[in-house]
């Protein structure tokens, strides 16, 4: 299944196979990966809704930022958490266009040893602002994501990288991530459409868009 989507001069193209999961099938498989031992970071955005469908085991720890909704966050946060909080595997969702904004934290996560999970949710833009508000400043540049974490990587401490476009890749990946790669720090890129939204996300973009839309009041 070939999805593409074209924006001034460019056009983003995804080629994702007939069984290509959505975001929300993937929920059980993060579920089992959640112990006493772990940790998750929430990015701003569909992350928010997903992960806080999440039941959560004793002692696993879980963070998420909505006073703000400040994008990019889950990234420095993850670095600090895993820095802070040795004694856990810090699991992250993030979107790409959250990681855009502070992808170079991931050369730290990288030299300070930290065998941290990161799921990138590619799906070629602010998913979120789109509900709020569409318009072309939504659509992102694509990036070789697993490729620039390779860079970064460069061959110094412990990295894995890999991409995943269907539920059984994903589990596969999954697997490696806890068993072969369980001293690195994993980064899981996921392909998915860029309409795979939750309906919770549909409602909240819905109520904020009225609420933006109405004139100022009076003084």
């Amino acid at each position: 299944m070939l999805c593409m989507w074209k924006i001034g001069c460019e056009n983003l193209e995804f080629n994702l196979e007939d069984d290509a999961f959505n975001v929300s099938s993937a929920e059980d498989m993060l579920k089992e990966m959640l112990s006493g031992n772990t940790a998750v970071i929430a990015e701003t955005g569909d992350s928010w809704f997903n992960c806080q469908k999440l039941r959560l085991p004793e002692n696993c720890g879980y963070e998420f930022q909505m006073q703000y909704g400040s994008i990019g966050w889950s990234v420095v946060a993850t670095l600090g958490y895993a820095q802070a909080a040795k004694d856990k595997r810090v699991i992250a969702c993030i979107g790409d266009g959250s990681f855009q904004v502070t992808a170079q934290d991931i050369s730290t996560m990288i030299r300070c040893g930290h065998p941290t999970i990161i799921f990138l949710i590619n799906n070629g833009g602010y998913t979120i602002e789109v509900e709020i508000h569409d318009g072309p400043y939504n659509v992102i540049k694509n990036w070789n994501y697993t490729g620039l974490v390779d860079a970064i990587h460069n061959g110094e401490g412990k990295c894995w990288t890999t991409k995943v476009k269907t539920e059984d890749e994903l589990v596969e990946a999954i697997a490696a991530a806890r068993g072969t790669y369980k001293d690195s720090l994993c980064f899981i890129e996921v392909f998915v459409h860029k309409d795979d939204t939750s309906k919770e996300l549909l409602e909240w973009g819905s109520l904020v868009s009225s609420s933006n839309s109405r004139p100022p009041n009076p003084q």
